[in-house]
């Protein structure tokens, strides 16, 4: 089967001591932690579809990056019937600027604020993990360079 291209927005801040936090959202049947991501939208490039897919999914909006900082991969599971459709996220950081009190999705998935070495801990996919722990390695060393997404 085919591998689906998705874009995702990796939601972060600073707090005032300059720390850096990550917004994670669950998903809306099995409740794990994840970032906000979704299909191509007609029209926009990827990053602004990484940032639509923010605002509708974390009620987030902000700066995002124009190129890829790296991707990901998962297994979506279409339905009961066991529809599995591997995905490639390709993610794009956004430094989150307004929070919503309300978003299309508000009421089927929780968000929360995150240390990064705690969003990491609750993460299952591996390579998001990996590409999350990288970006802010990056942004803490000052070196925060888009990189091309690799397979």
């Amino acid at each position: 089967m085919a591998v689906r291209l998705q874009y995702g927005a990796l939601p972060y801040r600073l707090t005032k001591s300059g720390a850096p936090e990550i917004l994670l959202v669950t998903t809306r049947q099995t409740k794990r932690w994840i970032i906000p991501k979704g299909w191509p939208i007609k029209g926009l490039t990827p990053a602004k579809s990484a940032a639509r897919e923010a605002f509708e999914e974390a009620g987030v909006r902000g700066s995002i990056k124009t190129k890829a900082i790296g991707v990901f991969f998962y297994d979506k599971h279409l339905d009961e019937d066991g529809i599995i459709i591997p995905c490639e996220v390709r993610v794009f950081p956004l430094l989150v600027k307004r929070l919503s009190k309300t978003w299309p999705e508000s009421q089927q998935r929780e968000t929360q604020w995150f240390e990064p070495a705690a969003a990491i801990s609750l993460i299952e996919e591996e390579s998001l993990r990996i590409l999350i722990s990288s970006f802010f390695e990056h942004l803490a060393a000052g070196t925060l360079a888009s990189k091309a997404p690799t397979r």
